[in-house]
């Protein structure tokens, strides 16, 4: 008896120690396994919260950009106080043809007080990749400028982006509009005469269009006052939520018109009257803008009332 335990004891050892190391193995197995499933976890969870991240801040940035509105803009439009550059005798990328210089500026009819001619405002609603908004505008420059001038009109433009699918994906139309609003708020005595040039050296429809380095010269060009700054903002494209928010409200109505939407550019409005004739032909705008002041006179003036005379009573 003695003897068949001693030589089966050994055998018994034996397979303990396969349990043992079988059970090793397969704990290591298990350890392999969970470590894998945590890191897996681990590089889920930090995508998960990545793209959570990301799509924060996009949507954190997207609602911002439209908040960022032009300093100088009132009602979406930016009012013009100076034209340098353009005129009769400019000279330079801001040179013009085709317009009127005799054009006569659009005032009253004649009256016993002057000082009662009522202001004449013109809006221009300008995509500048609308061919038309180029023909607007260079034909009509020069008669805009002197009125500016005399005083005889308030003129203000309204950038906005119709056209932005029609740049081969750079989305140029945007990116001008919002480059016109950084020199606005940069540099407004510049203003008439980018909006000018940005008009002038209009690209051709559905090709990629400058860059917005190449809009940051041009409006370098144009004799901004703050070059850093203009650059800056154009290169950043910092108006374009707003443009966008712009454009939307344009096609919901334009202020102070009775249910007039923008439907196309250039859109030129003279006290609120849209006008219909040809936008190259200066002539006919011209006589448009005075035919509409004229009519705003005779609104406004007051028609004369005659004075009852008093008869003496009889003196008995």
């Amino acid at each position: 008896m003695s003897s068949d335990d001693s030589s089966n004891a050994p055998a018994e050892r034996d397979r303990r120690e396969a349990v043992r190391e079988k059970a090793q193995q397969v704990h290591a197995k298990q350890s392999r396994a969970r470590v894998i499933r945590v890191t897996a976890l681990t590089i889920s969870a930090v995508v998960v919260v990545g793209a959570i991240a990301g799509g924060v801040y996009w949507a954190f940035s997207s609602s911002a950009r439209p908040e960022v509105e032009p300093a100088t803009a009132g009602g979406d439009g930016f009012p013009v106080t100076k034209v340098e550059g353009i005129g009769p005798q400019a000279d330079g990328p801001a040179a013009i043809d085709g317009s009127d210089p005799t054009a006569e500026a659009p005032q009253a009819a004649p009256s016993p007080t002057p000082t009662a001619t009522p202001e004449v405002s013109i809006d221009v609603y300008v995509d500048y990749l609308s061919p038309e908004a180029k023909e607007f505008q260079l034909a009509n420059a020069q008669q805009l400028s002197k009125w500016v001038e005399q005083k005889a009109v308030t003129l203000t433009y309204y950038p906005v982006a119709m056209l932005t699918a029609k740049s081969n994906g750079t989305k140029y139309s945007l990116r001008a509009a919002s480059a016109a609003a950084c020199v606005a708020t940069n540099a407004k005595d510049s203003f008439f005469r980018f909006n000018h040039d940005l008009l002038k050296q209009q690209p051709a429809a559905d090709v990629p269009g400058p860059s917005d380095a190449e809009l940051a010269t041009l409006a370098q060009a144009s004799g901004v006052a703050n070059p850093k700054a203009v650059t800056a903002c154009i290169e950043d494209e910092k108006y374009v939520g707003w443009v966008k928010d712009a454009t939307d409200r344009a096609l919901q109505g334009i202020p102070g018109t009775k249910g007039i939407t923008l439907t196309g550019t250039p859109m030129v409005l003279v006290n609120g009257i849209p006008y219909q004739g040809n936008f190259d032909d200066p002539k006919e705008f011209n006589q448009f803008v005075l035919a509409v002041s004229s009519d705003a006179y005779y609104v406004a003036t007051p028609t004369p009332t005659s004075t009852p005379r008093s008869t003496p009573t009889p003196t008995p």
